[in-house]
């Protein structure tokens, strides 16, 4: 009695006899994706089972002719095919053939045929779902076997006095119903495993799309408080040092610093809002190339000069291309700021009918020994850059030029797959 109780405040334990009856069909581990496909409650199947074999063998007995009427024993052997199927799930090999037993006891003892073999169907469901199938066919080969030996030899010393041998069409139509049966349940293993299969495919893809959308969040965030705060730390460092000697001058940096927070806070608030649930519309479009005089200004408040340049005709932008063309830039812009000694940038936009190529070059030298490569240094800049690029089918090379400089070479395509791509990125920047 003690395993119906609660122990240590937890839920109540089932009694040994109910464990194991709940076992999943074929899946991966514990949780919804497999307890759907667990009986979890088999005494409600079998009740039923058992209802209909009482009450559909009476009323068979009722225009049996020949059969031995239903008594206290008869309807034993009726309960007693359903009260094994509450262990089906747990020794599913046992109760078939336990199950196949009793029907045959039933059968040997002249009672009215009926839906007595409700009780076969279930246990030979429950075994080929659980891969049991050879040990299904052994059983339902010994069961036949049997049944044969009963009808066609046994029947002269069983009751009912008088009875027949079953014709050849009696014997032929068993067979068939066994194998119909057998049959049935093979396709619907099948089924089930399918199912499952198809379940687990999901939630993996699930998976994938939430890990990606971790990682696009996380590329945002880092985009957004890098260049923001590369500003902040040059201003907050000019502003120290002017304080005393240069009041204006620290106060236009201090000046700096509170709009770049106060953009990036905004930016920051745009890129967490898309967790807050499904279908929450961001409250500011997503920055894009259009922007880039923003960036410039911000560039120069930190004491960069940047020299830009465009290319072709710009057009309208698939919003993904337009936003990683603009992160991209952003962040060449904040590696200058934090690793090169220049103070100069230069960025050269090309639009071409296919693709956006954009150009960011400094002139050096390096002031942190890592050359901006990120990547090397322990960073995620170059690596982010790479990561928005390949998403939309693109490249981005980056490294020292001869001369001592630094280049980073972006080159993002405008195919309908990019396009398409990019769809969730201006719904949810």
């Amino acid at each position: 009695m003690t395993d119906d109780v609660t122990r240590g405040g937890g839920p109540p334990r089932r009694p040994r006899w109910w464990r194991g009856r709940s076992a999943p069909f074929p899946g991966p581990g514990p949780g919804p994706g497999n307890g759907a496909e667990r009986l979890r409650h088999p005494w409600v199947s079998s009740s039923v089972v058992a209802v209909v074999q009482v009450v559909g063998s009476t009323a068979a007995s009722h225009n049996a002719v020949g059969r031995v009427a239903l008594d206290h024993f008869g309807y034993a052997l009726l309960l007693a095919g359903p009260v094994l199927l509450l262990w089906r799930h747990r020794a599913p090999v046992a109760v078939a053939a336990a199950v196949s037993a009793v029907t045959l006891v039933y059968v040997a003892a002249g009672y009215p045929y009926g839906p007595v073999f409700l009780s076969i169907v279930a246990a030979y469901f429950t075994a080929v779902a659980a891969g049991r199938r050879r040990a299904v066919l052994v059983i339902a080969g010994a069961l036949y076997t049997a049944y044969l030996l009963i009808t066609m030899w046994l029947y002269r010393w069983l009751p009912p006095a008088g009875d027949k041998a079953a014709s050849w069409a009696q014997v032929s139509g068993a067979a068939a119903w066994l194998l119909a049966i057998l049959a049935v349940a093979e396709l619907w293993r099948l089924r089930r495993e399918q199912f499952v299969r198809e379940r687990r495919e999901r939630a993996e893809a699930e998976r994938r799309r939430a890990d990606e959308e971790r990682l696009r969040i996380a590329r945002e965030l880092h985009d957004v408080l890098a260049h923001s705060i590369s500003v902040i730390n040059v201003q907050a460092g000019v502003a120290l040092a002017l304080m005393d000697e240069r009041p204006e001058q620290a106060r236009q940096a201090l000046t700096t610093i509170k709009a770049a927070s106060k953009e990036a806070l905004g930016e920051v608030r745009q890129v967490l809002g898309t967790l807050r649930g499904p279908g929450e519309a961001p409250r500011s479009p997503a920055p894009g190339l259009d922007r880039l005089p923003e960036l410039l200004e911000q560039a120069a408040g930190a004491g960069l000069a940047v020299d830009i340049t465009r290319n072709g005709r710009a057009g309208s932008l698939p919003p993904g291309v337009d936003l990683a063309a603009f992160r991209i830039v952003q962040e060449a812009l904040t590696n200058v700021i934090r690793h090169s000694g220049s103070r100069t940038a230069r960025i050269l936009v090309t639009c071409r009918g296919d693709a956006v190529e954009l150009r960011v070059d400094d002139d050096g030298p390096a002031t942190t020994g890592t050359d901006h490569a990120h990547d090397s240094g322990g960073g995620n800049g170059l690596l982010g850059m790479r990561e928005r690029a390949a998403a939309l089918g693109g490249t981005v090379e980056a490294g020292p030029r001869a001369d001592g400089g630094f280049r980073v070479l972006a080159l993002l395509p405008l195919t309908a797959g990019a396009a398409a791509a990019s769809v969730p990125d201006k719904e949810n920047p």
